[in-house]
């Protein structure tokens, strides 16, 4: 469950703050802290020299400024990794850690597979996986929330982008969270190492599976690796790296955040009985033929976003010199974007900490802004749509049966586990 954390705590990790040196009681509820700096220091200067940026409007005028503010990764993850390393070439070569051309022109070949009718066409088969999971759970009256749920849905549906075939995908969760877990800010040599090996044996695979699909090419509509293979268009063909690291990119995007946003939100509806009496108290719109589940649901998944944002923290470096709110930020400088703070920003949210799944006009950031905007966000919304309206039809009276253990990392807010009983 969530910790309470004293106003005197959270000042005190507030007055030391470095993201190397993060303590437990941190990682089980950030948010005391980041309102401390919020408040105090909204552009806080850190140890290492970046900048650590905790106000709404902050965030909105960086994400805005491509011109300014770049996502190139180079300069900062060469002392991090090494650049011989393979961490180093996957997260300087993917799509979200790039700057125009190169992000401008896997974006649209990702974007093209993503359209209104290709997701929509998704939706049979998204459903049909979410109700064998919980027909699983039902025959044993009980699971995980994690295990057994949340990180089986986008594990299968990104498999299905990219056409990894069922008998293959047993590895692909352990991948992400490895190299995922490789861009907290402080790295044991285990977790190096895991994250490298990881790299490795994900674009070995995929050297196989790419070899594959040129000579049997699937639809282009729908298969996300036969667009990043074609070349039907000159001059946007990506070259081998590109092609294996963004696949590798697609995967892990895909898989953590829509996990992490599934799992948030049961695990936060047993925290907010209310909250969830409220939304129960609607089971007509939870009902799978309801015309109005889209239009009901979507404003509850994106508060669910807002108050637990399965991404925290995100970055930028200074292309030239500028300013964010007085502060003078020097060529060069690096800019940790701290999204969890901006989304309790009390300047923008009405009562920031409280769960409100009625809200409207939700201007959160867990899909970015601007050229950077999570291009699977429509995807992301329809598999937190289909999960959890579908598990609490399934399953009203849901309880865990045991605290759920958070993932421990800062960048990405998440459960490893969360045991629960049906009823």
């Amino acid at each position: 469950m969530t910790l309470i954390m004293s106003a005197a705590r959270a000042q005190e990790i507030a007055a030391t703050f470095d993201l190397r040196a993060l303590p437990p009681d941190f990682y089980a509820n950030p948010y005391p802290v980041y309102d401390v700096l919020r408040t105090q220091s909204p552009v806080r200067l850190m140890p290492d020299g970046s900048y650590f940026l905790t106000r709404h409007a902050d965030l909105l005028a960086v994400y805005r400024d491509a011109s300014t503010f770049s996502s190139d990764k180079k300069i900062e993850f060469e002392p991090k990794y090494g650049a011989a390393s393979p961490l180093f070439e996957h997260h300087t070569t993917s799509l979200v850690f790039n700057d125009p051309p190169l992000h401008t022109r896997v974006r649209k070949l990702i974007i093209g597979a993503l359209t209104r009718r290709a997701i929509s066409s998704m939706e049979p088969s998204l459903i049909a996986l979410v109700d064998s999971l919980l027909d699983a759970i039902e025959a044993k009256g009980c699971g995980d929330l994690i295990e057994d749920f949340a990180s089986a849905i986008p594990v299968d549906v990104i498999g299905n982008l990219l056409g990894v075939p069922h008998a293959d995908r047993a590895p692909l969760r352990g991948w992400s969270l490895a190299i995922l877990g490789a861009l907290e800010p402080k790295l044991t040599p285990e977790q190096e190492a895991l994250g490298n090996r990881s790299v490795v044996e994900f674009t070995d695979y995929l050297k196989t599976l790419v070899a594959d699909r040129r000579l049997h090419p699937g639809n282009p509509e729908h298969d996300v690796l036969t667009r990043l293979i074609g070349d039907e268009q000159p001059g946007e063909k990506l070259s081998e790296a590109e092609l294996l690291q963004n696949c590798v990119f697609i995967l892990n995007a895909g898989h953590e955040t829509t996990t992490n946003l599934i799992g948030n939100a049961l695990v936060a509806l047993t925290e907010h009985p209310h909250a969830k009496a409220n939304l129960l108290s609607k089971q007509e719109l939870l009902a799978p033929d309801s015309i109005g589940l889209e239009a009901y649901l979507n404003p509850v998944i994106d508060e669910f976003l807002r108050f637990e944002s399965s991404n925290q923290l995100s970055n930028r470096r200074a292309f030239k010199d500028t300013q964010i709110s007085g502060v003078e930020i020097a060529a060069g400088n690096l800019l940790t974007l701290c999204i969890g703070a901006a989304n309790r920003d009390p300047a923008q949210f009405d009562l920031p900490n409280q769960l409100l799944l009625e809200r409207q006009n939700n201007r959160h950031l867990s899909f970015g802004l601007g050229i950077h905007q999570c291009a699977g966000m429509s995807l992301a919304r329809l598999e937190g749509r289909i999960a959890i309206g579908r598990f609490l039809q399934r399953f009203p009276n849901y309880r865990l049966t045991e605290p759920p253990t958070r993932g421990g990392r800062a960048r990405f807010r998440g459960f490893l586990h969360a045991p629960f009983s049906v009823a």
